[in-house]
C-alpha cells in the first residue's frame, strides 16, 4: 500500500467522523424541532415566552418557560460567581509564580475535578454544602440553587482554569520582560499586561463554562429542588430547565401527549440559548483573538 493510498484511508476516516458529528447534530435538530412545532400548534408561543407560571401537570395548565429558565440563569449565576475568580487565579498563579514542576503536578490534579460524576457533585451539595450554609443561614431551605449553584461553580473551575491558563501562557514572554524592564511589579504585570493580552481566550473560556452550567442537570436535580418559581432568592427551592426533562421523562406523563411535548419546548429553549453562548464565544475569539509574531 503506498503513501498515496494511506492518506485517502485517513482523509476519508476524518471525513466520516466529521460527518457523524453533523449528522448527529441534524438528527437532534429534526426531534427538537419536529415535536416543538406540534407543541406550539396547541400552545401560544407569546405565552410560552411570557407567561410567569409553568404547571403543565396541573389541572391548571399554565406553559410559560419564565421560572424555568430563571431557575437555569440564576443557578448558572452562582456558578460563575465562584468560578470564575478562583479559576482566573489558578491560572494567573501557574503560569506567573508557580514552579514548573509544580505546575506540571498540580494541572492534572485540577482537572481531575471534571472528571467526577455529577451525581457525586449533587448528592455532596444536598448533604454537605446545604447543612452547612443552613448553620449560617437558617432561613435556607433543604432545596435551594444557592448550594446547587456554589457545587456547580466548583465542578466548573478546570473549564475557567485550564482554557485560561492555555490562553496565558500563549502570551509572548517578550511582553513580560518588556513590562518587567519598565519597572512594573509581576503583579502589575499579569493583570495590566498578561491578563489584557489574554483576553479573547479567557472570555471564550468563561462562556464556556455557563454554557456547561447551563446544560448542568443532576447537581441542580438532587440539590435545587423541583419547584419551578420566578424568583431571584437564591435561598429557596427552583426548577431548571434540564431538571424538568428529567422530571418528565422519568414520570408517569404519556408520551405524545402535550404534557410530554412540554420537553421538547423546553429542549430547544435550552438548545438555542447554549447555541447563542458557543456563537458569541467564537465571535469573541475571532474578532479579539491576537496574534503575536
Amino acid at each position: 500500500m503506498n503513501q498515496v493510498i494511506k492518506e485517502k484511508i485517513i482523509v476519508f476516516f476524518l471525513a466520516l467522523c466529521a460527518l457523524i458529528t453533523v449528522l448527529t447534530t441534524a438528527g437532534i435538530l429534526y426531534v427538537l424541532i419536529s415535536e416543538s412545532i406540534i407543541f406550539f400548534s396547541q400552545v401560544s408561543i407569546i405565552d410560552f415566552l411570557t407567561d410567569t407560571q409553568w404547571t403543565p401537570l396541573f389541572a391548571d395548565k399554565h406553559f410559560g418557560i419564565m421560572p424555568l429558565l430563571a431557575g437555569t440563569l440564576l443557578t448558572s449565576f452562582i456558578a460563575i460567581a465562584v468560578a470564575l475568580p478562583i479559576g482566573l487565579t489558578i491560572a494567573i498563579y501557574l503560569n506567573e509564580y508557580a514552579h514548573r514542576n509544580f505546575k506540571t503536578i498540580i494541572k492534572p490534579i485540577l482537572e481531575l475535578l471534571a472528571a467526577v460524576p455529577t451525581v457525586v457533585y449533587g448528592f455532596f451539595a444536598l448533604t454537605v454544602v446545604t447543612p452547612f450554609l443552613q448553620t449560617l443561614i437558617p432561613t435556607m431551605s433543604g432545596f435551594n440553587s444557592l448550594s446547587a449553584g456554589f457545587v456547580m461553580g466548583i465542578m466548573i473551575i478546570p473549564y475557567i482554569s485550564s482554557l485560561s491558563d492555555d490562553a496565558i501562557a500563549a502570551v509572548p514572554v517578550s511582553l513580560r520582560h518588556a513590562s518587567l524592564a519598565l519597572g512594573a511589579s509581576r503583579l502589575q504585570t499579569a493583570f495590566r499586561v498578561i491578563i489584557p493580552s489574554a483576553a479573547s481566550g479567557i472570555i471564550v473560556s468563561i462562556i464556556l463554562a455557563i454554557s456547561r452550567a447551563v446544560g448542568e442537570t443532576m447537581i441542580v436535580a438532587v440539590a435545587a429542588g423541583q419547584q419551578p418559581r420566578l424568583t431571584a432568592n437564591p435561598l429557596v427551592p427552583i426548577e431548571t430547565i434540564t431538571t424538568y426533562i428529567v422530571q418528565i421523562s422519568l414520570g408517569d406523563v404519556p408520551q405524545n401527549s402535550l404534557e410530554y411535548r412540554t420537553i421538547f419546548a423546553a429542549g430547544i429553549t435550552l438548545f438555542v440559548f447554549t447555541f447563542l453562548l458557543n456563537n458569541i464565544g467564537y465571535w469573541f475569539n475571532k474578532k479579539f483573538h491576537r496574534k503575536y509574531e
